[in-house]
């Protein structure tokens, strides 16, 4: 699917392309969601433009993700997706080329549509094509400033289980704190990366002096960001240890349970089997009351270790 986005006066006007013949030199933006092999040769023929293959757009080496040649800048971005349900990070490819961006992705993503909403409504934030691709990386930060702001409450709601006395499923609470570290693991991949791709194009000197203002408001975004998700990292711990903590002192419990049965049962049944021994010359086997003295016997060394217990508060 390749749409086109072409200036119409203040407002940024999207078209969408079918046949070759509705590619416009006046685009100033071109995105291609997903295309087809036929539809990447008519963007290439057109624009005189390589796009990249899928698979030199998930290259993670550093010289394929940030770099320029004699067609523009090119630059790789992991963009959020699925969250909260299955997050994880798909690249996007970005490539500014005699004054036009090309985005290239394979996913449906937020980030773009509440790009494309904000426009519409303040048509003066996409002046050019750089513009654009900068106003993107914004979208995107404050759409993972709100995902934080939503792992945390989630991470706060999951501590208040953690220390409700009348909460059993510990190894519920375990589980939901594993996908909320791997979600903010994704998060925080994102962010790193999206700084180093503004640190890149600070450095390539692509970034004209009007969009330094932008570009160094957005870093200074993505740093108070790290800082949230770094605390996040050291509460999700901190409820781990607390819940492995909880674990502990139930498996402990039930361990104490078994050993106090087996200690009261213990000398009963050192009664019983004295007793139970049959020997023909025992000194009680002809006594009258020998078997309810034996029964006695039995209860009350069971009940005195259970009342010990109780009045050493181990019960």
């Amino acid at each position: 699917m390749i749409t086109l986005y072409l200036r119409d006066g203040q407002f940024l006007r999207s078209r969408s392309v079918e046949r070759p013949e509705g590619l416009s030199e006046e685009a100033v933006w071109i995105d291609l969601l997903d295309p087809t092999a036929e539809e990447r040769q008519w963007v290439q023929g057109f624009y005189g433009l390589d796009l990249p293959s899928q698979e030199e757009v998930v290259e993670i080496e550093f010289s394929s993700r940030f770099f320029v040649d004699q067609s523009g800048l090119h630059i790789r971005s992991f963009f959020l997706y699925e969250y909260p349900d299955r997050p994880r990070n798909v690249t996007v490819a970005f490539t500014l080329s005699r004054d036009r961006l090309f985005t290239l992705r394979t996913e449906r993503l937020q980030t773009f549509h509440a790009f494309k909403q904000h426009v519409a409504v303040h048509p003066d934030l996409a002046r050019d094509a750089l513009e654009i691709m900068l106003r993107l990386f914004e979208t995107k930060v404050d759409l993972l400033a709100d995902t934080l702001e939503q792992l945390h409450a989630q991470v706060e709601e999951i501590g208040q289980r953690i220390f409700d006395a009348q909460e059993r499923d510990l190894e519920a609470i375990l589980r939901d704190l594993s996908r909320a570290q791997d979600a903010n693991d994704q998060l925080r991949l994102g962010m790193v990366d999206k700084e180093r791709v503004l640190s890149f194009l600070r450095r390539s000197e692509r970034c004209p002096p009007d969009h330094q203002p932008l570009l160094n408001e957005i870093l200074r975004d993505i740093d108070s960001l790290n800082a949230h998700s770094m605390f996040l990292v050291e509460k999700t711990d901190s409820l781990m240890s607390a819940t492995m903590g909880r674990i502990n002192i139930e498996q402990n419990k039930i361990i104490k349970i078994f050993s106090i049965a087996a200690v009261v049962f213990l000398p009963p049944t050192l009664v019983a089997s004295i007793y139970g021994m049959n020997f023909h010359f025992m000194p009680e086997l002809k006594w009258l009351w020998g078997y309810p003295m034996a029964l006695v016997l039995m209860v009350v060394s069971g009940v005195a270790p259970y009342l010990l217990f109780k009045r050493k508060g181990w019960l």
